[in-house]
This record gives structure tokens, C-alpha cells and sequence, in this order.
């Protein structure tokens, strides 16, 4: 495959994100889902330039936010799970009774 196919794919992957987010804005879960498919993509473009230019930096940039998306989606995880002990159940409609 040459550059074109993988920044093809990357364009596809990111939009897929992006619908996620768009119609399950109810959801949080596939809200978060397709946060980290967004963030995916965005690796997948750095890992793929940085072949590309046959430079380093974009595969330790990758690395560094993959921990990034790793800590967003336990933070998020842990305040779903609180949210669906209060609410019962998980949709954002209710998401302003948290505050406190």
C-alpha cells in the first residue's frame, strides 16, 4: 500500500469517529468509543508519516498519546460507572443531576 491507501484509511477510521459521536450523542459509552476511534486514527496518520519520512518522533508522539487516550478512557470509565450507580441508567439527558 502506498501513502495515499493508508491516509485513506485514516480519513475513513476518523469519520467513523466523528458519526459515532454524532448520532449516539445519548450514549455515553459509544460516545467514549468513538472518541478513542478518533484518537486511533490520529495515531495510525502519525505512525504512517513518521514510516513515511523515516522519522522517530511520530512514533514516540503516537506513544505518548496512547497513554494519554489509556488515562481518558479510565477516568471516563470510573465517572460512567458512578453516573449509572446514581442514575440507573447510562444516556445524557439526566447528566446535570451530578452536579454537587
Amino acid at each position: 500500500m502506498n501513502l495515499i491507501q493508508y491516509i485513506f484509511v485514516v480519513i475513513i477510521i476518523f469519520i467513523l469517529g466523528v458519526i459515532g459521536i454524532i448520532l449516539n450523542y445519548k450514549n455515553i459509552l459509544i460516545m467514549l468509543m468513538s472518541i478513542e476511534l478518533m484518537l486511533l486514527s490520529i495515531n495510525f496518520n502519525f505512525i504512517v508519516y513518521s514510516v513515511y519520512l523515516d522519522d522517530i518522533l511520530g512514533q514516540i508522539f503516537s506513544l505518548l498519546i496512547l497513554t494519554v487516550a489509556a488515562a481518558e478512557a479510565a477516568i471516563g470509565l470510573a465517572i460512567l460507572i458512578v453516573y449509572y450507580r446514581i442514575i440507573g441508567v447510562i444516556l445524557t439527558d439526566n447528566i446535570n443531576m451530578l452536579k454537587g
